[in-house]
């Protein structure tokens, strides 16, 4: 492919049934990744993404690391085309971008997203939180809420910048409810609460970053081997344990993140992973970059 390239990598909420089974079947490349992966943890993981049904997929600690061996696999079995330019990853999509950057190994990867996964779970349970999104309202205009709403129910804050008009919300049960509903009231065309299990990307997940941090502390890093552009930044980063600790209770910002790859030159963007869910979120943020997927990558 002529064109500068980025790949870019789904966070929770892509996951499906079945997911990863083509490249595995196709690429020894991917059936390595997965076979490192399920020996480093100790559990099968083709078994997980090929086998298990939507609801055990859906949970936390299972959804994260098999997308993260789903998503590392994808990229390995395309390897033999020239090296994306910049890669990027939406929120646990971020382990697979810097894997697939060599900041480090499949491996040590697999451990952090694996501990990453349990201690979200955790958190979710002991402080109960939700998400929602919220369509079709200014990014000023939701933070102005969730700050007022703050002040009277709880924390709410905003999680995802996803894309121009689309916004994520994320906080205690009463206070996002509440933001809801005074979004809609203030011209929003939809709010959607999502089916998850904490309040992901919001001061609620502080205890789990803080763990978080001593397990950061133990990896292994080196310098990345393609630009990774931050969550937490939008910038390309080269020191990454304490910007993975701060994204776990820090916006995912995806619709600065893509614009920032356009500035580094970036023309197509390659989704590495199950659906397309980046590449909508891609189209709405500039309707000028082509996106395409790991398959239909390969096959050009």
């Amino acid at each position: 492919m002529q064109k500068r390239y980025a790949v870019v990598f789904p966070g929770q909420g892509s996951q499906k049934p079945g997911m990863g089974r083509e490249a595995f079947d196709s690429s020894s490349a991917a059936r390595d990744v997965f076979e490192e992966v399920s020996k480093t943890l100790g559990r099968d993981l083709a078994e997980l993404c090929f086998r298990a049904d939507d609801e055990t997929l859906r949970r936390t600690d299972n959804a994260q690391i098999a997308l993260y061996a789903v998503s590392v696999s994808t990229y390995r079995a395309m390897e033999d085309h020239e090296p994306p330019i910049a890669t990027a990853g939406h929120s646990v999509g971020e382990y697979a971008a810097l894997a697939c950057a060599s900041v480090f190994s499949v491996a040590e990867g697999a451990r952090l997203v694996q501990r990453r996964g349990e201690l979200m779970a955790e958190a979710g349970s002991r402080r109960p939180g939700t998400m929602a999104a919220i369509l079709g309202l200014d990014d000023e205009a939701i933070e102005a809420t969730c700050a007022e709403v703050s002040m009277e129910s709880g924390i709410v804050v905003v999680a995802n910048y996803n894309s121009p008009r689309q916004t994520v919300i994320s906080g205690d049960v009463n206070a996002v409810l509440a933001a809801m509903e005074r979004l809609r009231e203030g011209g929003a065309k939809r709010c959607i609460q999502l089916n998850v299990s904490g309040a992901f990307h919001s001061p609620l997940m502080e205890d789990a970053a803080q763990k978080m941090e001593e397990a950061l502390r133990e990896a292994s890093f080196e310098p990345p081997q393609i630009p990774v552009v931050s969550n937490v930044t939008a910038n390309v980063e080269v020191h990454w344990a304490g910007l993975l600790e701060q994204q776990l209770r820090s916006p995912v910002r995806w619709t600065q993140s893509v614009r920032r790859m356009r500035d580094l030159g970036v023309e197509t963007f390659v989704e590495c992973g199950p659906g397309e869910v980046l590449s909508g979120l891609i189209r709405r943020i500039d309707s000028e970059a082509v996106t395409v997927s790991a398959k239909d990558f390969c096959g050009q």
